[in-house]
């Protein structure tokens, strides 16, 4: 009988966030509306809605419901978005983002199942 040999999926490193790294989280249940920034990592898992301005990274969790203007290094966004980002780096998003508005950045990743509706430019950092 032949083994079984057990196979660890690690994320890319450019989307992996360990919990230990996050500067501050706005979990499930949470609502905030008005001007967020930070240092660091931040994650959305509740309800936003305002402007985002980083010089790091925003993470988007499932679930989030975002309506924001967003400035930021580097946006993963797996929850819903309506709005602008700029990213001076990438934009990565993964199901089951939805996301409605506009994007500017020197890289875009969309993963099959994500919802986009809007635009894309390419920025030239």
């Amino acid at each position: 009988m032949a083994e079984i040999e057990k196979v660890k999926i690690i994320p890319s490193p450019e989307v992996r966030v360990p919990n230990d790294h996050i500067t501050a989280l706005l979990d499930h249940g949470a609502f905030f509306e008005g001007k967020l920034t930070f240092e660091g990592t931040v994650r959305i898992g509740g309800h936003f809605k305002g402007e985002i301005f980083t010089q790091d990274t925003l993470v988007i969790n499932p679930g989030a419901k975002v309506e924001a203007q967003i400035e930021a290094d580097i946006v993963v966004l797996s929850g819903e978005l309506s709005g602008n980002i700029f990213a001076r780096k990438r934009v990565i998003m993964h199901p089951p983002a939805i996301f409605r508005g506009t994007v500017t950045s020197p890289s875009l990743r969309i993963d099959e199942g994500v919802v986009f509706e809007g635009a894309s430019y390419v920025s030239a950092n």
